[in-house]
């Protein structure tokens, strides 16, 4: 599917490389949660290519290769989007399932391409963000949220770094990968 917005001065334009598939796009797929909108596009675990970035957002360069979760915008303004805490944004923008601003719907890593805020977008590697918020100091505390594609990554590098590491997961099969 190849439907998405056009690209406004705070935002990025990927194209989809990789997607993960996740339980929870299942339970969108069959409406489940009783809230999905058709027609669907899911995919939140997603590594793309950027094929435009918008005036202000000079961070991004075509050809980067990126990684969104499960937001593409929010108001910024809210006291949660002052804090860091953007899931809780009552004008949340999910990567799919959701609305933009303008009205145009929102289709996920199953589709061609998205357009994401740039603050949504991240480069896909744990190591960066990790630095960005000084997680990289021995005896800090850091959570890894699943041991899928990511999470195993940021467990040894969270290791080398002499953080104390959590894994939180919900597959008890994985207590094992996470002790080891």
């Amino acid at each position: 599917m190849n439907v998405c917005r056009a690209t406004e001065p705070e935002d990025v334009t990927i194209r989809v490389f990789y997607c993960r598939i996740c339980h929870t796009d299942l339970h969108f797929v069959r409406n489940e949660f009783g809230f999905s909108v058709y027609p669907l596009v899911p995919g939140h675990d997603i590594v793309w290519i950027v094929l435009e970035a918008g005036s202000d957002a000079k961070e991004f360069k075509v050809g980067n290769k990126v990684g969104v979760g499960c937001l593409v915008g929010t108001c910024h303004t809210c006291e949660y989007c002052k804090q860091s805490l953007e899931c809780l944004c009552s004008k949340m923008i999910s990567t799919y399932n959701s609305t933009y601003s303008d009205g145009t719907m929102t289709y996920g890593g199953y589709s061609d391409k998205i357009v994401v805020h740039k603050r949504y977008v991240f480069r896909t590697t744990v190591y960066s963000p990790m630095k960005y918020y000084s997680h990289t100091v021995p005896a800090k505390h850091i959570g890894a949220v699943g041991l899928g594609g990511l999470g195993p990554v940021a467990v040894k590098f969270a290791k080398a770094f002499g953080l104390k590491v959590t894994v939180i997961s919900t597959s008890p099969s994985k207590e094992r990968e996470a002790i080891e």
